[in-house]
């Protein structure tokens, strides 16, 4: 919440920004209350709690009614949005019948009238569609990754048991948001890679191969280097989720004790006298405690298919001051000696990999740091592979979006997206912004860039040139149309 002066002098009138808020979200289903008089049975999920019954039923029979009056018009793509004044709503409809509805306050700048009474003006065209449609969708997907589906739900336990587990996710879960984070970054969902050379990314491929063989109860591993994903062999819906909680929740829980110097401890007694300091992120907290619980979260992958239940193991081998984590997805609940035998196994491998992936990145990074501050900024994403990088955000966690860039920048990179998404065809656009920076967005052959820079005096023709030098230096072995 952020107040700004919005004048000089003893009598200017104070100004104060409101950024975007959650003011609900709910769950219903149509078919479990179709009479007068059951109107309450349709609702599943309903934040806030503490909304009155009628209030609930009334939000609840607005949104379906908006829904099929737009089902007239288009049958297959009913409403997605409404706007009004004040907010924006937002729908989803992840499983036949079950509806999700997220409420959004649009931001407010309340200012000081003459007479020293608040007049609040509502920005009704700062909030984008796209970004906070992409938050609903991955409400339900991260619901998804650590319950199932509803309807595994329903079969498992009826109605009961799905409002039971919705509350209990959903209650710790919309905490989380921060919605005046969301940007560009939310609609792609994509995935950081770290870039290696052949023989080191071999020497990986090989110990995975080696480990599963070894530990028989692992069905899936996927591999990273800090925040950034080397390897995994689960499917490509499945590790976007996964990626996205263990990098912005599970990750940052660990942080500090590492920081403060806890939570490390080194195992001195391999065999070979070679010292390693891995340890577990999800069970046991010291495998010398012969009362260590085991329990590990329990996530669902390929729903849509075989609907796997499995378990979460996150091992993790911390190497100077960047860490090294392995992630194993186990069908069977493993017990203490298996962490054990993993520690034992594991463990000494990944101090050795760990000390070539930390040479390779400090190859990397000095290879871009050698480099003058570039005059430009982008945002890439793959839809193909999922790959995003971005040199805009110096930060994005949940509840922080820190980039190098202004805000209506960022509106503008989103209003480009909205575009791309409207036509199948390739295409580039260009903008001028009212602050002198130029925009660029280029679509081509399932990948999008995004490039704003700062070229004051620069015209169209100089601006297309900057950007394929762009390409050539950063996207070489990537094909753009021109």
């Amino acid at each position: 919440m952020a107040a700004a002066a919005a004048g000089a002098g003893a009598g200017a009138a104070q100004e104060k920004q409101f950024p975007p808020a959650l003011l609900s979200f709910f769950i219903y289903n149509p078919r479990f209350g179709p009479r007068e008089g059951e109107e309450e049975n349709k609702i599943l999920f309903y934040y806030p709690n503490e909304v009155e019954k009628n209030e609930k039923i009334r939000n609840v029979g607005l949104c379906e009614a908006i829904v099929q009056f737009t089902r007239t018009f288009s049958p297959s793509k009913p409403a997605k949005s409404l706007h009004t004044q004040k907010n924006r709503q937002f729908f989803n409809e992840p499983e036949e019948n079950f509806w999700m509805v997220m409420v959004v306050r649009n931001p407010i700048i309340e200012k000081q009238s003459k007479d020293g009474k608040p007049v609040v003006e509502y920005q009704e065209e700062e909030l984008l569609d796209k970004v906070y449609s992409s938050v609903l969708q991955q409400c339900y997907s991260m619901y998804k990754l650590f319950n199932g589906t509803f309807l595994r739900a329903m079969e498992d336990g009826g109605v009961k048991l799905l409002k039971e587990r919705l509350e209990k996710f959903f209650h710790r879960y919309l905490q989380t948001l921060h919605l005046q984070s969301c940007d560009l970054l939310d609609i792609f969902g994509g995935i950081s890679f770290f870039p290696l050379d052949k023989m080191t990314y071999l020497k990986i491929q090989s110990f995975i191969n080696r480990m599963e063989e070894s530990l028989s109860i692992v069905k899936y591993t996927a591999f990273l280097y800090n925040d950034q994903l080397i390897w995994s062999g689960l499917e490509q819906d499945d590790m976007r989720i996964l990626y996205k909680y263990l990098t912005t929740s599970l990750f940052p829980r660990h942080i500090e004790p590492e920081l403060a110097g806890r939570d490390s401890p080194i195992r001195a007694e391999m065999p070979g006298n070679l010292q390693h300091y891995g340890r577990f992120l999800t069970g046991p907290l010291n495998l010398n405690d012969p009362e260590a619980k085991c329990r590990f979260p329990k996530i669902f992958v390929n729903t849509d298919d075989t609907y796997e239940a499995l378990h979460l193991i996150v091992y993790k081998c911390p190497h100077t001051h960047w860490c090294f984590l392995n992630y194993l997805l186990a069908s069977i609940q493993p017990t203490l000696d298996f962490c054990r035998r993993l520690d034992s196994i594991v463990g000494p491998q990944l101090t050795v990999l760990a000390s070539d992936i930390c040479e390779q990145f400090n190859i990397n990074k000095r290879i871009s740091g050698s480099e003058k501050e570039p005059q430009f900024k982008f945002i890439y994403f793959n839809h193909m592979n999922l790959a995003e990088k971005s040199t805009i955000h110096m930060r994005k966690t949940p509840s922080v979006s820190l980039t190098s860039v202004h805000p209506d920048l960022m509106k503008i990179l989103g209003d480009i997206n909205s575009d791309f998404t409207r036509v199948d065809e390739d295409e580039e656009i260009i903008v001028k912004a009212m602050s002198d920076y130029w925009v660029v967005g280029k679509k081509s052959d399932q990948r999008e860039l995004y490039v704003i820079l700062n070229q004051k005096n620069a015209n169209l023709i100089e601006v297309n040139e900057e950007v394929k030098k762009l390409c050539a230096t950063q996207f070489n072995n990537i094909f753009f149309l021109d």
